[in-house]
C-alpha cells in the first residue's frame, strides 16, 4: 500500500466570477462542479481499480488501508479538503469495466466563496506547505487551455442497435411489463461520434458546466458528462439524495404556455408512476442507514435547458453503528445502486432483461461517479448526460428511457435524443437529419469493455 502525505492550504484568487471554471483546461483531469464550485483533480497520487460484484467493497477496504497509512495536514476540515478520491463504478457487476478511484496529487476546491488547494504525494522527500502546493499547481497551467471548431468531418452514427431495433426493445419491455414480469425498466442505447479532428475535452466540460450550471459536471479518466441526478451525497452525519423520473422535452413544448411542464409532468399517470417507483426504490434501500428521512410529499418540476423532469430531494439523518460510526458513503453507493431509475423494478428482474435487450455494456454508464474525502463526506452522483471518450476522435453516447406500461416506442426514442442533447451540443453536434448506415467496425466494441 502506497504511503501519501497530503497539505491543504487555503487560496483567495480564485474568482467568485468563474470560479473552477479557469481550471478546467486539461483533458485528462478529473472534476466535480455544480454551479462553478467543487472539486478539481490534476494528476495521480494513487489509484485503485477492480470489477465485478465486490467492486465496492473492495474500493473501501483500499480506501480505508490508504487512509490508515497517510500522513494529513488539514487545518480546513471542509467537506473536500484532505486527502479526495475521484471514482467512477460499472452500472453493472457483470461488466469488465474496471471501477476506479483516482487520488490526485493536486485538487482545486472552491465552496461557498472560499477556495482551497490540496498537495498529494507518495514522495517521501517533497516538502509540503503553501509554497510547494501552489508551485505543483503552476506547472498543470502552465499551457493554456484548448479550442476546437466543429468539422465538417465530424458524424453521429448508430450505436449497437439502430432505432427501429432499439424501439423493438422497447416494444418487448412494454410487453414484459404488462405481462407483470415487472413494474419497470430502464432501457439504454448508444450512439458514436467521430470527430474529423482531436476531441478537448476540457472544451466540453467548460461547456456543460455553462449550460448546466445546476447540474454535476463530472470527469473521471475519460467520462464525462453533467448529472442531474445525486445518488448520495453526505456531509456530516446527513445523507441527501435527488430522484428524477419522468421527462418531457422542451424543444418541442409550446412557447406560449409557462404550465404546459407542471401540467403535463404531474398531471400524467404514467410519469407519476415511474417516479413514484424510483422514490419508492431509493427510500427502501436508504432507510436501514438511517434514523429519520424526509422527501417530498409530491415531486416538483426540475427545469434544466434540455428538458424538464419530475424530481424529489430525499434528506436522511444517518445512524451510528454500535462503534459510534456512520456508515461510508461507499457503503451507501453499494446499498443504493442500482435504483429504479436507472435499472429499474425490481432491480434483479429488470437487470436480466437490460442483458438481454440492450446488447451492449454499459460500462461506467448510469453507475456511480463522484467523490469522497477522508472525513466521511461525499457526494455521489449517477453517470447520466454524459459520454465516454474511447479515442481521440471517437465518444461513445448513451442515454435511457424508463418504460412501464403506457410507454409508447417512438415517444421514448424521441425522449432519448432529448438526453443526447447536452453532450451533442457540448460537441459542437446536432441532431443527424437522418441516421447514416451503422459502421460495423466502429460500433462493435462496446464502451468499457
Amino acid at each position: 500500500m502506497t504511503t501519501l502525505r497530503s497539505v491543504t492550504v487555503p487560496v483567495g484568487e480564485l474568482s467568485a466570477a468563474i470560479g473552477l471554471l479557469e481550471y478546467l483546461v486539461l483533458d485528462e483531469q478529473l472534476c466535480w462542479i455544480r454551479r462553478q464550485e467543487g472539486l478539481v483533480g490534476f494528476g495521480e497520487a494513487a489509484r485503485f481499480t477492480s470489477s465485478g460484484p465486490e467492486r465496492f467493497a473492495r474500493a473501501q477496504e483500499w480506501w480505508r488501508s490508504l487512509l490508515a497509512e497517510a500522513d494529513v495536514e488539514n487545518p480546513l476540515n471542509t467537506p473536500g479538503t484532505g486527502i479526495v478520491a475521484f471514482g467512477s463504478f460499472a452500472f453493472s457487476k457483470r461488466s469488465p469495466f474496471e471501477s476506479r478511484l483516482v487520488v490526485p496529487e493536486i485538487v482545486v476546491g472552491l465552496r461557498d466563496g472560499a477556495g482551497w488547494v490540496t498537495y498529494t504525494t507518495a514522495d517521501p522527500e517533497v516538502e509540503l506547505n503553501a509554497e510547494t502546493a501552489k508551485a505543483a499547481l503552476a506547472r498543470y497551467l502552465d499551457d493554456l487551455p484548448l479550442y476546437r471548431e466543429s468539422d465538417p468531418a465530424d458524424r453521429v452514427l448508430p450505436g449497437m442497435l439502430s432505432e427501429s431495433e432499439w424501439k423493438n426493445a422497447v416494444a418487448r419491455s412494454v410487453a414484459h411489463v404488462a405481462a407483470g414480469d415487472l413494474s419497470k425498466i430502464v432501457l439504454a442505447r448508444d450512439i458514436a461520434v467521430e470527430l474529423g479532428s482531436p476531441l478537448v475535452a476540457s472544451q466540453v466540460l467548460r461547456e456543460l458546466a455553462v449550460r448546466y450550471r445546476d447540474c454535476w459536471t463530472y470527469s473521471v479518466d475519460g467520462l464525462i458528462g453533467s448529472t442531474p441526478e445525486m445518488l448520495i451525497k453526505v456531509e456530516n452525519g446527513t445523507a441527501e439524495a435527488r430522484v428524477l423520473a419522468g421527462t418531457l422535452d422542451r424543444a418541442t413544448a409550446p412557447a406560449d404556455d409557462p404550465h404546459y411542464a407542471k401540467r403535463v409532468l404531474a398531471g400524467s399517470a404514467k410519469q407519476q408512476h415511474e417516479h413514484q417507483i424510483a422514490i419508492d426504490s431509493l427510500t427502501r434501500s436508504l432507510e436501514p442507514f438511517t434514523s429519520s428521512m424526509t422527501s417530498h410529499t409530491e415531486p416538483f418540476v426540475l427545469e434544466l435547458p434540455n428538458v424538464w423532469h419530475l424530481a424529489s430531494d430525499v434528506t436522511a439523518e444517518l445512524a451510528r453503528d454500535a462503534g459510534g460510526l456512520i456508515p461510508t458513503p461507499l457503503t451507501l453507493v453499494e446499498a443504493l445502486h442500482p435504483t429504479a431509475a436507472v435499472c429499474g423494478f425490481p432491480t434483479s428482474v429488470a437487470g436480466e432483461l437490460i442483458s438481454e435487450l440492450e446488447h451492449m455494456d454499459r460500462g461506467p454508464y448510469s453507475g456511480p461517479v463522484g467523490w469522497m474525502d477522508a472525513a466521511g463526506n461525499g457526494e455521489w452522483g449517477i453517470a447520466l448526460r454524459g459520454a465516454v471518450i474511447e479515442s481521440r476522435t471517437e465518444v461513445r453516447l448513451y442515454a435511457g428511457c424508463g418504460i412501464v406500461a403506457g410507454s409508447n416506442p417512438a415517444a421514448e426514442l424521441e425522449e432519448t435524443w432529448s438526453k443526447f442533447r447536452p453532450m451533442l451540443e457540448a460537441l459542437g453536434l446536432d441532431r443527424p437529419r437522418a441516421v447514416p448506415v451503422r459502421n460495423p467496425d466502429f460500433a462493435s466494441s462496446p464502451a468499457g469493455s
